[in-house]
């Protein structure tokens, strides 16, 4: 899998992503501070509430943002068969016979992209996922742990 391709189009994604959190913050500051929106008794929180919302979007932006430039920076490399999961692999993982692969990037976990016809969901080494793959190698079988129950997996592909 062509991973500078797949690196573009995750940023592309969060990109796209932070276009949105900053029009949508945009919308809720000018909600916030519209005349109308002015409390009219101590029970009336339409403004306060416009203005929480504007506030959390903003934050989403900011870590969006900093995703961004933190995708920017990371070098595209190829990893060795023999070399431990860590930041930048693309890995292949079968579960039961059920193949998906995840991409380990410094933030933005949870964002999934179609790339050469593959869904990429990207996590972090932070991650409950992250944690467990960080360190192994390609074609290891491990036992995966979603909260209290596991799961059989074995590393297929580590790029």
């Amino acid at each position: 899998m062509n991973k500078r391709a797949l690196l573009k189009k995750i940023t592309a994604k969060l990109v796209e992503e932070l276009e949105v959190y900053l029009r949508a913050a945009q919308f809720s500051r000018a909600e916030a501070t519209h005349e109308q929106n002015k409390a009219e008794s101590k029970y009336d929180t339409r403004g306060l509430e416009a203005s929480y919302l504007a506030r959390g979007q903003s934050r989403q932006a900011a870590e969006l943002e900093a995703a961004i430039i933190e995708f920017g920076k990371l070098t595209v490399r190829k990893f060795a068969d023999d070399e431990a999961i860590n930041l930048g692999a693309l890995v292949e993982l079968d579960q039961n016979g059920e193949r998906s692969h995840y991409f380990l990037g410094p933030r933005a976990g949870g964002t999934s992209v179609i790339h050469e016809k593959t869904e990429v969901l990207v996590i972090t080494p932070h991650s409950p996922l992250g944690e467990q793959l960080v360190g192994k190698k390609s074609g290891q079988a491990m036992q995966l742990r979603f909260g209290k129950e596991t799961r059989p997996a074995k590393i297929l592909v580590v790029e």
